[in-house]
């Protein structure tokens, strides 16, 4: 378990972080989004126990990183963006050197080590140096090394950067396997991959979060509806705004651009986004056109994808949520 409770962080005049709180639970994947500079890392390197925050308090299954510092990085396996390895070392000599780093006995060693060779699947390349490795197994090599003391808990750092999509398949197959029984944080800004491997969902800026939730939960929250209005003369536009605009359960209307929708030639497509409780969007939205006189081609739900949920939430940065 991971707990963070209202950390702050700054350097000098910069607030890089204003208060961060979550509680991750253990078989959990929680994905950390946020821009560049939007305290993510900041806050990847305080629960790694890399930086002591200024205020707040962060926990290790129990042991506080500044109270408890030592225990507290025992239970962590902390892989960041880069992976840090001695390219001349072999494999297994390198994983045994951590092992020792990390203070496991002589006499287990050699078991842990073959635990992390097979589970992170590099034994087959267990005796070669790991500067002669494929980017994709020096990765593997990587968090095998952070593995071999067997933690509870894992914070990976951009786990798929820089990888070819075979090799990214693979991660994704290795981070969901490892995280059956522990608690996973991974900092990513490859949304797909948020989506593919998380269970959960925290987008920072400005140092706070902006959002909180199952992946499927944050982004299906947002209530859209499209749809596709005949238009033939000048100014249709502006007066379906303010047709949307009028409509009590209608929060939101924007036009959208004809990639979204199949749009043909004299139809223009909307996106409406309707408030919450208003019943059935759809409906109320098909009523209103037929009883304003609209030719509509389409009407559908527009389930809010990763992505807006990120721009939208970024863009409130300079408020205070």
């Amino acid at each position: 378990m991971i707990e963070v409770d209202r950390v702050h962080k700054s350097f000098g005049a910069v607030r890089a972080v204003q208060g961060i709180s979550f509680v991750l639970q253990p078989g959990q994947v929680t994905g950390l989004l946020g821009p560049n500079g939007a305290g993510k890392s900041t806050t990847i390197r305080m629960v790694a126990g890399f930086l002591a925050p200024d205020r707040g308090r962060i926990s290790i299954q129990g042991h506080d990183t500044i109270d408890d510092p030592i225990k507290a990085r025992r239970l962590i396996g902390y892989l960041p963006e880069s992976v840090p390895t001695y390219p001349e070392m072999r494999v297994r000599e390198y994983l045994t050197y951590r092992c020792r780093l990390f203070g496991l006995e002589r006499s287990v060693r050699k078991k842990a080590v073959d635990w992390a060779l097979e589970r992170c699947r590099v034994t087959d390349v267990a005796q070669r140096r790991i500067g002669a490795l494929s980017k994709g197994y020096r990765q593997r090599v990587g968090l095998a090394s952070v593995l071999v003391h067997n933690p509870p808990v894992l914070v990976l750092d951009e786990p798929t950067n820089g990888l070819d999509p075979t090799q990214i398949g693979e991660a994704r197959s290795l981070v969901l396997d490892l995280a059956r029984d522990r608690t996973l944080l991974i900092s990513s800004h490859i949304l797909p991959e948020i989506e593919r491997l998380c269970s959960r969902v925290i987008i920072v800026a400005g140092g706070v979060v902006r959002a909180d939730g199952p992946t499927g939960g944050i982004a299906g929250g947002d209530r859209g509806v499209l749809v596709s209005v005949k238009v033939s003369k000048v100014g249709d536009e502006a007066r379906l705004r303010g047709l949307f605009a009028s409509m009590p359960f209608v929060a939101a209307a924007e036009p959208v651009k004809s990639e979204t929708m199949a749009l043909r030639e004299g139809f223009q497509g909307w996106r409406l986004l309707c408030r919450e409780g208003a019943g059935d969007a759809q409906e109320l939205i098909g009523a209103a056109a037929f009883a304003n006189g609209l030719i509509v081609r389409e009407l559908r739900t527009d389930a809010a994808s990763l992505e807006r949920v990120f721009m939208r939430a970024i863009e409130t940065e300079g408020s205070v949520p």
